[in-house]
């Protein structure tokens, strides 16, 4: 059995030692990092790049110094250089950021004894200065002061520093941040199109890219001593989870991303759907907002606030108040009571059949007609009117009012009394009939503006027009002029179900920098407005245009 001999060594490195000085005297061209990291001597004004690239391209991950001439060139150009060259010896270069020893014509690092030696020599000298003691005792160990001194970048990292400044923009408009595919688990489209929505939602994504929760700090990934006998408290936490999938996917990676522990932590959660059959998105979106919420609320201060979605980062970002009210037909008794809501689930109203190249003259809030797609057309707007709509109780569900002392007839009417920060719309494409005992999917069209305005569905506009301008108390106290003040939202997803309803595929569309791409999975791919206004919305994902902050009763708290 013979021993693996030495690599052959390059021809070119024996060349140049033959011909010029011991690459050793290259140690008063090196300088050493804080970390120990060696590096060539440079001013800090001068930002080396290759000569041959053209300024406006990308800046190579490499750069090299050819020893002979001081040429800088990056890896495509290094061979063209060396034998460009009118003279011998121009193949051995220098990596200016990493002081390797590098071969142009041979394409690979090349390695020599004194240049190591020099290298060592000065990362030594760098971590461990000689000493000034003149006996010949060793001088006793001190603390040694360092001077603070105020750190100025060089052009390069200003640069740098201008370009990552903000994590959720990117300094290529054709690739914003945070843009990647996930791979498909098996059924799990449902999953994807959920957290490509919840990713790029604005005030979710601000929460954990600002490190609001830190998945290495929290006390349910690393439960504490009183913890450690309860079995819940052991569960995996879907905020680090998701925590770790905003990292992953904010970190510059294109490549798609599997979110395989994320899915294994929702199943522990929700032993009932753990299984690779599809799943609805609605109900998992709902799903992990109440694990969320379960998990981060314990954790956090108690808010005095009951009931005003204060508690945990999923109800201040996605959680809203209804409002019911139930009037009799009799004496106009009304009744209320407020509910809390995660999103707003919308019955389609295909009420208006459009022909081909006919516009309709009454489209609303930025809406559009799609003409030649489907005769039977529903808008947002009215989905919205018929939710906020005053619709008559069946005579089986008559109310007691207080006032009559006996069960009347009575009106039921829903609206908004609390806006939430992101509104989500489901539409309630899947109809399931126990009386006819049979299921269907609407594949009606679905109208919706990319700029909306909620004023008209909120509690205050619905109040006004049932009793003009008058004022009563109890409707006085029910005032959210926070609400009225960022009624105006704007769409940042959508999330589509095509094909049947036992066997259909979710597709996610996300606006960014103003533009739509198409998230189907690990493919993401560029998409016109056109595309996104034809498919068949399931779930619509809209932000405030303006954030309104209000004095918080807990200082820690933003």
């Amino acid at each position: 059995m013979t021993s693996p001999s030495a690599p052959p060594s390059c021809p070119h490195l024996a060349a140049h030692r033959l011909s010029s000085r011991p690459l050793r005297f290259l140690r008063r061209c090196l300088r050493v990092r804080p970390l120990g990291r060696p590096e060539i001597r440079r001013d800090a004004r001068e930002v080396p790049r290759c000569s041959p690239c053209p300024s406006s391209s990308q800046p190579p991950s490499r750069l090299y110094a050819c020893l002979t001439c001081a040429a800088v060139f990056c890896p495509s150009h290094a061979a063209s250089h060396a034998a460009s060259a009118s003279s011998p010896g121009h193949q051995i270069a220098v990596d200016v950021d990493r002081a390797e020893l590098f071969c142009s014509a041979c394409g690979d690092q090349v390695y020599d004894p004194d240049f190591d030696h020099a290298v060592v020599l000065a990362q030594s000298t760098a971590l461990h200065p000689p000493s000034t003691s003149t006996s010949g005792s060793p001088a006793p160990r001190k603390r040694r002061r360092v001077d603070y001194h105020a750190w100025a970048p060089d052009p390069a990292e200003s640069a740098l520093v201008s370009a990552a400044a903000d994590p959720t923009t990117s300094a290529s408009a054709s690739e914003p941040a945070g843009l990647r595919g996930l791979n498909n688990l098996g059924n799990t489209c449902f999953m994807n199109s959920v957290l490509q929505a919840l990713l790029h939602a604005p005030p979710l994504r601000n929460y954990f890219l600002g490190d609001r929760h830190n998945r290495f700090l929290c006390p349910r990934r690393t439960p504490m001593t009183h913890r450690a006998t309860d079995a819940e408290a052991r569960a995996a936490c879907l905020a680090c989870d998701l925590d770790e999938i905003y990292s992953a996917t904010f970190s510059g990676e294109r490549t798609p991303y599997s979110p395989a522990k994320f899915l294994y932590s929702w199943w522990q959660h929700a032993t009932n759907l753990a299984s690779y059959e599809q799943q609805d998105a609605h109900e998992f979106l709902i799903s992990i907002l109440d694990h969320i919420h379960e998990n981060i609320k314990d954790d956090q201060p108690k808010s005095h606030e009951q009931g005003h979605g204060d508690c945990c980062i999923a109800h201040r970002v996605f959680s809203g108040i209804l409002r019911s009210d139930v009037i009799c037909t009799n004496c106009g008794f009304s009744s209320t009571t407020f509910e809390p809501c995660m999103d707003f689930s919308l019955d389609l109203d295909a009420g208006c059949n459009i022909s081909h190249g006919v516009a309709n003259p009454k489209a609303r809030n930025g809406e559009r007609n799609l003409a030649g797609i489907n005769s039977k057309v529903s808008t947002l707007m009215r989905c919205l009117e018929r939710f906020t709509r005053a619709e008559r109780l069946d005579a089986e569900q008559k109310f007691f009012c207080e006032r009559c002392k006996e069960r009347q007839e009575s009106l039921k009417q829903m609206s908004i009394r609390r806006l939430p920060l992101v509104s989500c719309f489901h539409i309630k494409r899947f109809e399931h009939s126990s009386v006819k005992k049979m299921s269907r999917k609407v594949d009606h069209s679905l109208q919706f503006p990319f700029s909306l305005d909620m004023a008209p569905y909120l509690s205050s506009s619905i109040l006004r027009s049932r009793y003009g301008n008058r004022i009563f108390p109890s409707e006085a106290i029910d005032s959210e002029p926070v609400s009225e003040l960022s009624s105006e939202f704007e769409i940042f997803a959508v999330i589509t179900h095509s094909g049947k309803l036992d066997a259909g595929h979710y597709v996610t569309y996300l606006r960014l920098n103003n533009q739509w791409y198409r998230c189907d999975d690990a493919w993401v791919t560029r998409v016109d407005e056109h595309t996104v206004r034809t498919s068949q919305a399931y779930m619509l994902f809209y932000v405030q245009k303006t954030l309104y902050y209000k004095a918080c009763e807990r200082g820690a708290e933003v």
